[in-house]
């Protein structure tokens, strides 16, 4: 972002931005340095854009310092996504985890619902957001956490949680059958790239039989290999029209009991037991 836009955004977005704040650089995945698109565009709108509720932004880099200062500055916020452009980026000016700057994010604005991880993160960050988020609603993340215990922080404490997207972090099995009934009272979870076990889907549908359960996997049908191997993608959600019977050639539909029905496609419906 330039220096002049956010000059316009203290002037007037007080009353032009006063709810929903979004910002995209114009190539973000451009190869060539982009210094500009740093904290300072979102510090400024902190200050400058008093009413300011959903922000959506787009940067190379980020300090704890810049998220505690947006924290306290804009308490009122209830969607708050940031994407830094590279996974896994640290404080640039400390080479720390983000965890602190997160963790003042939800422990200041207590009204949050919506919130979007990016950065290095490790399961501090989990252990915030569990103690903190109580009226957290969506929770989207990429590369982040340790452990399955980043996951248990967050099934187990968020109670208002209804929609959970997890791509490329360590969570596996252990935290997810732990918190199984947790997914009785959300709306859907995806997992994509993570270490749950082909098993532990099906342990999964057993457990939840009002639930739909799918692997996505694109290798091919997972019986084809062993069920200790993690599943490319989990997708879990409630309906009320049930379980699809039209899927593509690479969605299995997980069942709770023994039998296996072919659908329409092809596919086959797999036994949980």
């Amino acid at each position: 972002m330039l220096p002049q836009v956010f000059k316009f955004f203290l002037s007037s977005g007080s009353d032009v931005y006063e709810c929903d704040c979004r910002v995209f650089p114009s190539d973000p995945f451009s190869p060539g340095p982009n210094v500009s698109l740093t904290e300072q565009g979102l510090v400024a709108i902190s200050v400058g854009c008093l009413k300011v509720q959903s922000v959506l932004y787009f940067c190379r880099q980020m300090t704890n310092d810049a998220l505690v200062t947006i924290a306290r500055n804009r308490p009122n916020m209830i969607r708050f996504r940031l994407c830094i452009i590279e996974p896994q980026t640290p404080d640039y000016s400390t080479l720390e985890p983000l965890d602190a700057g997160f963790g003042a994010i939800v422990q200041h604005c207590k009204e949050l619902r919506q919130l979007s991880l990016s950065g290095l993160l490790t399961d501090c960050v989990f252990e915030y957001i569990g103690v903190h988020a109580k009226k957290l609603e969506m929770l989207s993340l990429a590369f982040a956490g340790d452990s399955d215990l980043g996951l248990h922080y967050v099934l187990s404490a968020c109670e208002s949680l209804r929609k959970l997207e997890i791509r490329d972090c360590p969570f596996g099995d252990e935290a997810l059958l732990a918190n199984a009934a947790k997914l009785e009272t959300t709306r859907s979870l995806w997992m994509s790239n993570c270490s749950v076990s082909f098993e532990a889907c099906k342990l999964l549908a057993q457990k939840l039989p009002e639930l739909n359960v799918e692997v996505i996997d694109e290798r091919g049908h997972p019986d084809t290999r062993p069920e200790s191997c993690p599943a490319e993608k989990l997708y879990i959600y409630r309906t009320v029209s049930g379980r699809r019977f039209y899927t593509p050639g690479f969605v299995w539909i997980i069942v709770e009991d023994t039998s296996s029905t072919p659908c329409s496609n092809g596919n086959f419906s797999l036994a949980s037991a």
